[in-house]
């Protein structure tokens, strides 16, 4: 079992890098966290290349309850969860974590505790495990108190996973590089 942490940018190519990382597994479950768009055409067209890039054996699921998946000894398939910034607006958008007032009152809490126990489940699962994040510590200081707090939790969030992976990858145009690798 190896726990594979791919970080990068938009359009970087880490969920191409994550999907070659299973190609040699004919059933693979790939973990969606982005959710259905209604009326947003380019993101239903990004969601369909995707899928046409996967092997016709991996099976797709839709979830925000990633600790649950993790957690499945029943499944012993190995999962792709593309990814954990989306994961993270859903555990924001749940708390109200964009309002300042929420913020300090309690929404801070309940997110942080959210990423906890997603790298806690990362760290005990018994499931070979790729994860995409997005690396937002390289670029501008968001101009809101809200994109700075996404930009702090995801960048906090991403150093929890990869305390709990194997292995740690940044993809920029293309070339992994290797961060971490603990699991050779």
């Amino acid at each position: 079992m190896t726990r594979t942490l791919i970080l990068g940018g938009a359009r970087s190519g880490k969920s191409t890098r994550a999907e070659q990382l299973l190609l040699d597994h004919p059933d693979v479950l790939y973990v969606a966290t982005g959710g259905t768009r209604a009326d947003d055409a380019d993101w239903a067209r990004r969601v369909e290349l995707h899928r046409a890039r996967r092997p016709d054996g991996w099976r797709t699921a839709e979830t925000w309850e990633l600790e649950r998946v993790l957690a499945d000894a029943a499944d012993p398939a190995p999962v792709l969860i593309d990814c954990l910034g989306l994961w993270l607006t859903h555990v924001m958008d749940g708390a109200n974590a964009w309002d300042d007032d929420e913020w300090a009152r309690w929404a801070e809490t309940s997110v942080t505790m959210r990423c906890a126990e997603l790298a806690e489940a990362v760290r005990l699962t018994r499931r070979r495990v790729v994860l995409v994040s997005n690396e937002v510590g390289l670029g501008v200081v968001p101009a809101t108190a809200a994109g700075r707090r996404f930009r702090d939790t995801l960048g906090r969030l991403n150093m929890a996973v990869a305390e709990s992976a194997d292995q740690v990858l940044l993809v920029v145009a293309g070339q992994a590089l290797t961060i971490k690798n603990a699991a050779s």
